[in-house]
């Protein structure tokens, strides 16, 4: 028996000494020579390779350090390539009498980080959802592999076709507008099958972090998008996701690590089968984020907030895990540098370790200062959005982030628009009273503002009340923001979530075939359309390159008799956005306002191009709004 097991020992020994080493892929896929960070982390992925020995002669890059966690399929390489110039570096991996030999690509920076620009409040973002904004490449040919999916655009939540050249072919739709950045929803591949009429078509559930989904196009699409947009004068905003990744991701076949998921007892792994499914020890988030600033938090609160998983097929990432937290922050930098965006938006920021986030952009702000990043922080009290904000003095831990979303904004607004403006809290009085804390921001004019996102009803809801969408985006163009526009209203789309979140995500009429009519053009778009397309794309225009509206001092006035006022001042011109909050006619009483006006006799209505005279009352329509300019 002993020789036995002695025979199998040297067998496996001798076997192990002369396996062939494979791998199956190496992450980042290439890297850049000259960022200021030389350490370059490989994530190696292959059967066995943990073991492996790595050597490399390629001139100025050093073997910091070989890190072996628990999967016996990965190994980590820590490299220095400070002094390393672009080529083809050899990699050697070695076990036993075995060696592999795997090239890897170090390329030369198209610019500095420095020169590197992010979107500010002199940008408007237009954000759109690839998938359901328009098709420009019907024939798309899918690599093998692909889990089974469904294109149907007559239900609502599977995926309806839209993809990265439907977008590109409409890039001068944006210029006519008059926007100037462009947000897309995740474009990373989301090899997830469809579920009971349900596909990731949002792109929220990552299965790879170096590859455009195919369904969308290519990198080389994305890049070919982005660099035409740079030619038409439009920056081009990112969606990324560091909380969680898709169920389908490689990840949770085999984790790297035992702590690379938050709650990873919650999945298990079918012996029989191989299929990794949920078990009963799964946590789901409670969805509210208060606990994560919460002097009084208790831990399981805390604990089912950012150890949670967002939902069963999104699982939740350790950022804790350094290994993982480089993974991710080298995962942004790749596609900054390989795409050329000009920004990023961070889904569910404050679901993710903040320490760990800060860190991240700190060592993005680091690389790229001119650079921009905008965190989802869903909590509509202004205090908590405040304390998101880089240099913000009512955090222990500084967030490093720049910008911030108004989701108080967003609230005031949509309750404004069903209000009577009384004396005291309602209706744009709730405006005036969340406008009354940018005290709290380091930077309140690097705060994102918007009425509508993907995440919420349409402003319009099912109705189509003009007048209350004139006077919000009025408001969002005027104020102290970064102001976020969302596909189609410019052309009156409207939805609500009441059956599912797909009816405030309707295709864009005219992006796809056999659409009943095309709203990307004049010629197209019915009277109603072109009517607030028009409207819309005159005040676009007019506040691009506007020093009052980018650059100018604040000043509001807490609505009087129903009519709120707020005003922007920069080198003696002025610029008075002023709303009637109630469903009759009500008077601007110019003496009251006299602090803005002084001598100034008439001003130029920039929404209609009239003159009025600012002497004595304006009268002013129901619901009505005046965009005065002097």
């Amino acid at each position: 028996m002993k020789q036995t097991l002695l025979f199998l020992s040297l067998f496996m020994s001798f076997t192990m000494m002369n396996a062939k080493i494979t791998v199956d892929r190496i992450e980042p896929t290439d890297w850049y020579v000259g960022m200021k960070n030389p350490s370059l982390q490989l994530m190696v992925y292959g059967a066995g390779i943990r073991d492996a020995a790595v050597t490399t002669d390629y001139a100025g890059v050093k073997i910091d350090s070989l890190v072996r966690l628990d999967s016996p399929n990965y190994l980590f390489i820590y490299l220095n390539i400070k002094d390393a110039q672009p080529g083809e570096m050899t990699l050697k991996f070695t076990s036993g009498k075995a060696t592999t030999k795997v090239s890897y690509r170090l390329k030369a920076r198209e610019m500095s980080g420095e020169e590197r620009t992010g979107f500010t409040n002199a940008d408007v973002l237009y954000m759109l959802m690839p998938d359901r904004f328009a098709e420009g490449a019907p024939a798309k040919d899918l690599p093998s592999g692909m889990k089974d999916f469904k294109v149907d655009r007559t239900q609502p939540s599977l995926r309806h076709g839209g993809d990265l050249e439907g977008i590109r072919q409409h890039l001068d739709y944006f210029n006519e507008l008059g926007v100037t950045a462009l947000w897309f929803t995740p474009v990373l591949e989301n090899n997830s099958s469809d579920f009971m009429g349900f596909s990731t078509y949002h792109g929220y559930a990552t299965t790879n972090y170096y590859k455009v989904d195919p369904r969308f196009g290519t990198n080389e699409d994305y890049r070919r998008l982005v660099d035409e947009a740079h030619e038409k004068g439009l920056k081009v905003v990112m969606d990324m996701i560091f909380n969680h990744c898709g169920f389908d991701h490689p990840w949770l076949e085999d984790m790297p690590s035992a702590d690379w998921l938050n709650i990873p007892e919650c999945v298990s792994k079918d012996e029989a089968t191989g299929e990794v499914r949920i078990n009963d020890k799964f946590m789901q988030t409670s969805y509210k984020l208060t606990p994560v600033v919460d002097p009084y938090r208790s831990d399981i609160d805390l604990k089912e907030t950012v150890q949670g998983w967002f939902v069963q097929s999104m699982p939740d990432l350790n950022q804790n895990n350094p290994h993982l937290m480089t993974y991710l922050i080298q995962n942004s930098e790749w596609w900054i540098e390989t795409i050329g965006i000009n920004g990023i938006r961070m889904d569910t920021y404050p679901y993710a370790y903040a320490e760990a986030m800060a860190h991240w952009m700190a060592t993005l702000n680091d690389e790229y200062p001119n650079f921009n990043v905008v965190g989802e922080t869903w909590v509509t009290e202004p205090a908590y959005t405040a304390t998101w904000q880089k240099g913000s003095k009512l955090s222990k831990t500084d967030s490093n982030l720049k910008t911030v979303m108004d989701f108080s904004f967003y609230d005031k607004i949509n309750l404004a628009k069903k209000e009577e403006t009384d004396a005291m809290w309602e209706g744009y009085n709730r405006i005036y009273n969340s406008l009354v804390y940018d005290y709290l921001y380091p930077d309140p004019s690097s705060v994102m503002a918007f009425i509508e996102n993907h995440d919420t009803d349409r402003f319009l809801e099912d109705g189509q009340d003009t007048a209350a969408l004139k006077q919000a985006l009025a408001l969002l163009l005027t104020v102290r923001r970064i102001p976020q526009l969302y596909y189609g209203t410019e052309i009156l789309m409207n939805g609500t979530k009441a059956i599912t979140d797909g009816y405030v995500r309707k295709d864009f009429p005219g992006g796809f075939p056999g659409d009943d009519h095309d709203a990307f053009t004049a010629e197209g778009r019915t009277a109603e359309e072109s009517a607030m397309f028009d409207w819309l794309s005159k005040l676009l225009h007019w506040r691009k390159g506007n020093d009052v509206i980018t650059k100018g001092s604040q000043k509001q006035f807490i609505p009087y008799k129903g009519i709120y006022v707020v005003a922007r001042q920069y080198e003696g011109k002025t610029v008075m956005t002023v709303i009637n909050g109630r469903n009759r006619k009500g008077l601007l009483e110019t003496a009251r306002y006299a602090e803005l006006i002084g001598d100034t006799a008439v001003a130029t209505d920039i929404l209609t191009g009239e003159t009025v005279a600012l002497k004595g009352n304006i009268a002013i329509d129901p619901r009505g709004v005046l965009v005065l300019s002097y």
